[in-house]
């Protein structure tokens, strides 16, 4: 049942790939596999329920006998309820991300942007975007950092070609600057909800490396542009609902969510809460302060979302829903056992992070590199000791895979960045695909070259500066 189980995720991962072939939505191919594979679990657990929960078995059928229906009930209520759990805490932070850069689209706090960027040079326009994507996607998730900027980005350029181009450098920069948060990208928000890593230390690993990898793509791309371009000079700033706030609300708003969200590793650090519950609260705050300061509105009926708010929420739903289906996949492969055979084989034969992490993030740009990082951050545990992995391993390559060890910074890193080799290996990279038709092929002559120098300098940057923190 495992090479079933194993097959079924595999040849999942292949179809996500190739959704720009199939057109079959990838949160739904990721959905159908775990909805089946764990139906599969379900009716033949019995053998892997004794290989990894014996004990914890034993105790629940109070050592006695057990047939299918025990252990359904065991798998239900001691296997599958832990990974449902983790899984909501992660997308309950996803969807109150979503709402509050929703309320705060709603609400104009982006115009700013808008207005800062509008320049018919090409370069101030290009570093404008991505310097703002990077800063946003440090403290929003990148996903919907990337839907957030692109429709700006087309409320400004007008020619579909620049567009792409442009795209391309926000993609980038939002990959990279969700890789050096702990609250920017959802693998980096799993490894620090597994414990493996700590925020401050995570930021100060990947900061410097992450910046490369933005700076260079961009700076290369910024060289293929015209010195002019035509941009979009609308009168004024009209989304369906002429939001009358005024600027300081604007503003007090703005930094109630985004500053909000920052403190979240610290709300969790003193109250051992999980960080949905502080994004949240947050939510909940900015929620108050949007009622508040648009009750003239309400009062009138008037609307306070308009049609792109609500296509972009779809959109980040879509994500979300893809998220959850990838999640529990990989809760499968750890529970069948092939997490732990990857594990020993990788050990064995490659015995190198910095290797091992350059092929993850190959594989990345072909395929799926939110799939492939939450596998291979769960390849491993957290180990309290180098002890605890193998008593045989070399000590200086055990301590990788300590809290805060250089394999859960490579992971994040190489798969955040090296994903958007291709345009098919993130979701951000597809959402650019679709919004402004970019092939492969175009991307992979003209994007990919720049992104894999970037990718090899940071790589570079992150020995020099984790020799320097050691």
């Amino acid at each position: 049942m495992t090479i079933a189980i194993l097959s079924l995720i595999l040849f999942g991962y292949v179809l996500i790939a190739y959704e720009h072939l199939t057109h079959i939505n990838k949160a739904t191919i990721a959905l159908f596999a775990a909805v089946v594979g764990w139906i599969l679990f379900m009716c033949t657990g019995t053998d892997f329920v004794l290989k990894s929960h014996g004990p914890e078995f034993m105790d629940f059928t109070q050592g006695g006998a057990f047939d299918s229906e025990t252990t359904k009930e065991f798998i239900a209520s001691h296997v599958f309820i832990h990974y449902s759990a983790a899984l909501c805490s992660i997308v309950l932070f996803l969807l109150a991300t979503m709402s509050i850069v929703t309320v705060l689209n709603a609400n104009g706090c982006f115009d700013f942007i808008t207005d800062t960027v509008r320049a018919k040079d090409s370069r101030v326009l290009l570093w404008g975007l991505v310097g703002f994507t990077w800063l946003l996607s440090v403290n929003l998730d990148n996903l919907t950092t990337t839907v957030l900027m692109l429709m700006i980005m087309r409320r400004i350029v007008q020619q579909t070609r620049w567009r792409m181009w442009i795209g391309a450098a926000i993609v980038i920069a939002a990959n990279c600057g969700g890789a050096a948060s702990v609250i920017g990208d959802p693998t980096s928000l799993v490894v620090w909800t597994k414990g493996a890593i700590t925020p401050t230390d995570f930021t100060a690993a990947l900061l410097l490396p992450t910046l490369v990898a933005t700076v260079i793509p961009t700076a290369l791309i910024a060289q293929a542009l015209p010195s002019h371009i035509d941009i979009i000079r609308p009168a004024t700033h009209y989304r369906g609902d002429d939001s009358t706030l005024h600027l300081w609300q604007k503003v007090v708003m703005l930094v109630v969510g985004l500053g909000g969200l920052w403190f979240i590793p610290t709300f969790h650090r003193i109250t051992l809460l999980p960080p949905f519950l502080g994004a949240l609260c947050v939510l909940g705050v900015l929620w108050v302060m949007h009622e508040v300061m648009n009750h003239r509105r309400i009062k009138t009926n008037q609307p306070l979302f308009n049609a792109e708010d609500r296509q972009f929420q779809f959109t980040s739903l879509q994500m979300v829903m893809y998220f959850v289906g990838v999640f529990m996949c990989v809760a499968l492969l750890i529970e069948t056992g092939v997490m732990t055979s990857i594990s020993t084989w990788c050990d064995e034969w490659i015995h190198n992070i910095y290797i091992m992490s350059v092929a993850m993030g190959a594989l990345s740009a072909v395929l799926d590199n939110i799939a492939l990082v939450l596998t291979a951050i769960n390849i491993y545990p957290v180990a309290e000791s180098t002890a605890v992995l193998s008593p045989t391993l070399d000590p200086a390559y055990a301590e990788a895979f300590l809290q805060n060890g250089q394999y859960w910074h490579l992971i994040i890193y190489s798969g955040c960045v090296a994903g958007c080799l291709l345009p098919i290996g993130n979701v951000s990279g597809f959402t650019l695909m679709k919004a402004e038709d970019v092939s492969i092929a175009w991307y992979a002559r003209h994007i990919m070259p720049k992104v894999l120098l970037g990718w090899g300098v940071g790589l570079g940057v992150y020995f020099l500066v984790d020799l320097w923190l050691r």
